[in-house]
């Protein structure tokens, strides 16, 4: 059976790909007391465990799917990445670049330092940083050099060995590291920071304090009451336009939606009369309709006054009119009477959500209304993102075609080349195109489950194959320099992050909530993100993550050039 087996998979190589994946991604999602090595690691050591049967792949197969992942990554962050360029974002942008080149700088130290060679710098860099995209990056400059094909394949095969070695510690040591001895360094304890994060929700969700109604976690506090309407509110009668103002002056985020008049039911307008023993169907934050009871009357159980169509929408943020305004001012434009917003997600991460929170470019904001209502806001936010399965297949291919012919442009300074590559082509025509549709939603669809599909598979096959081909090198390496990489992984993983928060406390001068937040950006990982946000019991951090996320994803997938280069021409 196992000879059989063996003989199969290396005639039929896309077999061995498949049951790497399989098999990596099983053991990638084992967590064991909140340790798990992720799905990147586990295809990596399974591909390297069945590569040993000396699997035969072509190299272009690799390079296929890793442009997926690099297109569809640039196309994901395209909108935060520009919007970071802006003035607002530029503190933050400017932080997590500076961070990402201090780790270049640091890992070109600690290689030189300890006489690594090419390749084992690239994937120290990779694994520390947990920057996946660097090996790529890294393996197609080395096969740019002016270097034999023996030299070219030791060098690129060292790459997933150091990968290996420091990512695990690159994830789990610098998500210990922000979330424990983060707060300390930035408030002096875990509890001083958590309050002063609590603090700064209540002061950004506070409806006293902007005036506008507490409309953080909208949605998950919407409520639908009926009310037999106060006398002492409308006296003889009153328009629904000066009733929500009342309520509005009283800091209570409520519309009045269908009225029943003498058993019958009736929609409404701005200048509809609400008149004495009308029972109205009010919408809003739960909070508000209880605190507004005693002013809008008894309520009472109306079941079919409240039965009526509610929808929900995603609507990604492009307009003028509500871009880099707070929502607390945009939430009262005419267009959006009615609607209740139910979260903000910003590059796929949700952020706290107040009067305070200020609108970007390529925001998703999830609205609640009926169908009427959401026509209409919908148009002042942006347009709204589409939910059919269908990619622009054109465009897509259209993009990496652009992206990889201008980065096969390529200029020689001696032996040394300097070029783009079609890697980071790739990725620069996903920025560019990711950017393009949010300003021209009219083409250039990729659903998100696509994307996540193109990115995901394209990585793990990418790695997967990779694993496949350098297991021959992959024991005699571990064995001659795995204390030792594992240690500079450890060294390199923590350095830039005492950085950050120096530079974050004291340079940037950011809230310490948020600082944590662009820290874990910076090191390009959601998991200290998840580790700070839980160990806070805040999303607070989230304000601070996207845009240091989206300028650390594309610095350091350059930095996998960069170090090649500096290690090519210093040795």
């Amino acid at each position: 059976m196992l000879p059989w087996l063996i003989e199969t998979l290396q005639k039929y190589p896309e077999i061995a790909v498949m049951l790497t994946l399989l098999i990596g991604f099983l053991i990638g999602r084992v967590h064991i007391k909140g340790f798990t090595l992720g799905t990147v690691t586990g295809v990596l050591l399974v591909g390297i465990a069945i590569g040993s049967i000396h699997v035969q792949i072509p190299g272009t197969a690799k390079s296929i799917f890793f442009l997926f992942f690099l297109f569809c990554t640039g196309y994901g962050i395209g909108p935060q990445f520009f919007q970071g360029l802006r003035k607002d974002g530029l503190p933050i942008a400017l932080f997590s670049f500076i961070v990402c080149c201090s780790s270049l700088l640091f890992c070109w130290l600690i290689a030189s330092l300890l006489h690594f060679d090419t390749g084992t710098a690239a994937g120290l860099m990779s694994g520390a940083n947990t920057c996946s995209a660097i090996i790529g990056v890294a393996s197609n400059t080395i096969g740019e050099l002016n270097i034999s094909d023996t030299e070219k394949t030791t060098l690129i095969n060292q790459i997933p060995v150091a990968y290996a070695v420091t990512y695990i510690f690159g994830t789990a040591g610098t998500s210990w590291f922000l979330s424990v001895i983060g707060p300390w360094f930035m408030s002096g304890s875990r509890a001083k920071l958590i309050a002063i994060t609590k603090e700064m929700e209540d002061q950004i969700s506070d409806p006293v304090a902007d005036g506008q109604g507490n409309i953080r976690n909208a949605y998950d506090q919407v409520a639908f009451r009926a009310y037999v309407v106060n006398d002492d509110l409308i006296g003889n009668g009153k328009p629904v336009s000066a009733i929500e103002k009342v309520l509005l002056d009283q800091k209570q985020l409520l519309y009045i939606l269908r009225v029943r008049r003498e058993g019958k039911l009736m929609n409404v307008s701005p200048n509809f009369v609400i008149l004495p023993g009308d029972i109205i169907g009010v919408g809003g934050q739960r909070s508000s309709a209880i605190a507004a009871e005693a002013l809008l009357g008894k309520e009472v159980a109306d079941a079919e006054l409240l039965t009526f169509p509610v929808h929900t929408v995603n609507v990604v943020i492009t307009n003028k009119r509500a871009v880099n305004r707070p929502i607390g001012e945009v939430i009262h434009e005419p267009e959006l009477h009615g609607v209740s917003v139910r979260k903000i997600t910003r590059a796929g991460i949700e952020i706290p959500l107040s009067g305070h929170t200020i609108l970007q470019k390529g925001d998703v904001a999830e609205l609640v209304a009926i169908q009427q209502e959401l026509d209409a806001a919908v148009s002042i936010l942006g347009y709204k993102e589409r939910t059919g399965v269908e990619t622009d297949i054109v465009y897509l291919a259209g993009g990496i075609v652009l992206g990889t012919l201008v980065g096969a442009l390529s200029v020689r300074i001696g032996n040394v080349p300097l070029e783009l590559s079609t890697s980071g082509g790739a990725l620069l025509a996903g920025l560019f195109f990711g950017w393009l549709r949010g300003v021209n939603p009219r083409f250039g669809y990729i659903p998100p489950s696509a994307q996540w599909v193109l990115s995901k598979l394209g990585l793990h096959v990418f790695i997967a194959i990779v694993g496949l081909t350098s297991s021959e090198g992959f024991v005699s390496g571990l064995k001659e320099e795995g204390l030792t990489l594992f240690l500079a992984g450890l060294v390199l993983s923590l350095l830039p992050m005492v950085l950050a928060l120096f530079l974050s406390k004291y340079i940037f001068k950011f809230h310490p909530a948020i600082g944590l937040g662009a820290c874990a950006g910076a090191h390009d990982e959601s998991a200290p993100l998840l580790a700070v946000q839980d160990a806070l019991n805040s999303k607070v951090p989230a304000l601070g993550y996207t845009v240091a996320y989206a300028v650390a994803n594309i610095t350091l997938t350059a930095s996998g050039v960069v170090i090649v280069l500096l290690m090519h021409k210093g040795g």
